[in-house]
């Protein structure tokens, strides 16, 4: 029994390592290709890029609740392989996409069967008890660093062969990844432990009403959104960034977010073990979203590409500060109810991934167009340094507000 656990296990972890790893593989061409289909700049590519991004984001925030409930209901097997067998289709789309039209197609089929993270989590839960959840859960967060180490760097290479290269093999990937669930992955669900269908249940966004719930959390939250908004500055942006200041190659792009990869795993897997115990939760969250407004700062007005990469440092220790404040927030709430406040939390980091993305490539479509008043490339950069340090303001100004006397 143990060993097929350990199997199950495994493949979960492959599962999801090729998952993000393809993923990684589209991020450095994306660009390329957007300009190829619009016969335009990389301003125009990137504000395109932005609503690819949103079409993703909101198709997967109004479809995870369904899926959630179908693997509740049929088990995990079948929706986690709809979900591979969905990526696998949207490659295919923006492989072969003669047409803009055909990448929104992709995008949106691939945010509508995206529930691969979801279902893996519940897997992983059906399948562990209460000593080894913790252990086995950290699969999921070594799975992801390293495919978003692999897939960027991987991507940048093959991207030199020509910007549909990656799709294809993004799409070869899911297939096997697909195949390999369909012959060997075991259920995880027992029949008797399967619900019938709530409706309720189904409504998007609606683990976000528990935040009413919890007034006190709400400007703990608020600096959760701007942070997350920020983090779209990067995350969104650095392909058009890095292609209209500095002409990278994807092959450069591909490795740059290497590194990214490498040193959030180095933060988040050592030196927050090290910068927790010794600065506590409070002091984590101040210096760490400074580090994070400096770097993004710095990014604004860098003008040679050594300089990213060494300005990644600063951006990256940044990552001390996101466990520090879900843990000041868990806090504050009690036991029984943290499920209910993780679940808001992640539907606060899909809302923003939806306005995130077309806020940033937007700003940077209109500082870069040639019509524009001011051409200033790193706009995006500069906004996100300061939502972070108003999020700085706000967290401080939450945990220090007087409390009432009764």
């Amino acid at each position: 029994m143990a060993s097929k656990k350990q199997a199950a296990i495994g493949f979960i972890f492959i599962t999801l390592l090729i998952d993000i790893t393809g993923i990684g593989l589209i991020i450095p061409v994306m660009p390329k290709l957007l300009e190829e289909l619009t016969g335009e700049g990389i301003s125009h590519a990137a504000k395109y890029g932005g609503w690819l991004t949103f079409t993703y984001a909101i198709m997967q925030f109004l479809f995870a609740p369904m899926l959630g409930a179908l693997s509740d209901k049929f088990g995990r097997r079948p929706v986690l392989l709809f979900a591979l067998f969905g990526a696998a289709i949207d490659y295919l789309f923006l492989s072969f996409a003669p047409t803009l039209f055909w990448l929104f197609i992709g995008r949106a089929i691939s945010g509508i069967t995206g529930a691969s993270f979801t279902t893996a989590t519940a897997y992983i839960a059906d399948i562990s008890n209460v000593e080894t959840r913790a252990k086995n859960f950290g699969i999921i967060g070594a799975a992801f660093g390293l495919g978003f180490i692999l897939g960027p760097v991987i991507g940048g290479l093959l991207g030199s062969f020509g910007p549909r290269v990656p799709f294809m093999a993004a799409a070869i990937l899911s297939f096997l990844n697909w195949l390999y669930g369909y012959f060997i992955l075991p259920e995880s669900l027992p029949i008797e432990n399967r619900r019938q269908f709530n409706p309720k249940s189904m409504v998007p966004g609606k683990s976000l009403l528990e935040l009413k719930r919890h007034p006190e959390l709400g400007g703990l939250v608020g600096a959760f959104v701007l942070i997350y908004l920020a983090a779209h500055a990067v995350q969104s942006n650095w392909s058009y960034f890095t292609i209209e200041k500095f002409h990278w190659s994807e092959k450069t792009i591909g490795i740059s977010l290497g590194v990214v990869g490498l040193l959030v795993a180095l933060v988040q897997g050592v030196l927050v073990r090290f910068t927790h115990p010794k600065l506590g939760s409070e002091k984590s969250v101040y210096i760490g979203l400074s580090f994070y407004s400096f770097g993004l700062f710095l990014f604004a007005f860098a003008t040679q590409g050594w300089m990213m990469f060494l300005f990644l440092i600063p951006y990256c220790m940044g990552g001390i500060a996101g466990p520090a404040l879900q843990s000041i927030i868990a806090s504050k709430v009690p036991n029984n109810e943290q499920g209910e406040i993780q679940g808001a939390l992640t539907g606060i980091m899909s809302l923003t991934s939806i306005v995130g993305p077309p806020l940033m490539t937007g700003l940077f479509a209109y500082f870069t167009k040639p019509s524009t008043p001011f051409h200033f490339s790193g706009v995006s950069f500069l906004l996100g340094a300061l939502l972070m340090l108003v999020s700085v303001i706000v967290t401080f100004r939450t945990l220090h507000k007087p409390q009432a006397v009764l």
